[in-house]
């Protein structure tokens, strides 16, 4: 019985500490049988202790009475590899259109199109037309996005703050040549 209560204390504090984690995730990251996480996080969410919601391909985990809708959307986004990389080129590039965004991010125009129409549908961005291209902008706020970042993902945020502070070191060096 101390294992089983011993699981479902790890599952839970895992998802306190990493909201909005998917169902894979959690089992790579805390190392339990497929089977034995789907019992601890059915005992979780019927205990009322979390939450789950269902988006695209996805389950994703929050405690309960934590989030708003709206940050539980960024929430999911930021534990999406591919979605978090095309969020942050649309925080760091302001409007970039579909091709910087698949020259950057090194993945297929189908597959950056497919992860836009998710950040739409969730409200997170918006297309506008210039010229023959669509240009995407944020309508949410950037810092809002940084903040949970921050605050919940302290390791994507050490990464993704390194990774601007090396273009913005290479920019000036660019500028004195």
């Amino acid at each position: 019985m101390d294992e089983i209560k011993s699981n479902t204390e790890r599952v839970l504090l895992f998802i306190q500490q990493n909201p909005g984690c998917h169902l894979r995730q959690i089992k790579r990251d805390l190392d339990i049988s497929m089977g034995t996480l789907q019992y601890h996080l059915n005992l979780l969410e019927k205990s009322g202790k979390i939450a789950s919601e269902r988006h695209s391909l996805h389950r994703f985990y929050f405690p309960v009475a934590i989030f708003e809708k709206h940050d539980r959307n960024i929430l999911k986004i930021l534990n999406q590899e591919t979605a978090r990389e095309i969020l942050m080129l649309i925080v760091e590039k302001k409007e970039p259109t579909q091709t910087d965004i698949v020259e950057r991010i090194k993945i297929s125009a189908a597959s950056v199109n497919w992860h836009i129409r998710r950040l739409v549908d969730l409200g997170m961005i918006t297309e506008v037309r210039d010229g023959k291209f669509k240009r995407y902008m944020l309508v949410i706020d950037s810092s809002y996005i940084v903040t949970l970042m921050k605050n919940y993902h302290p390791s994507i945020w050490d990464k993704w703050s390194n990774r601007l502070a090396e273009t913005f070191l290479s920019l000036s060096r660019d500028d004195e040549q």
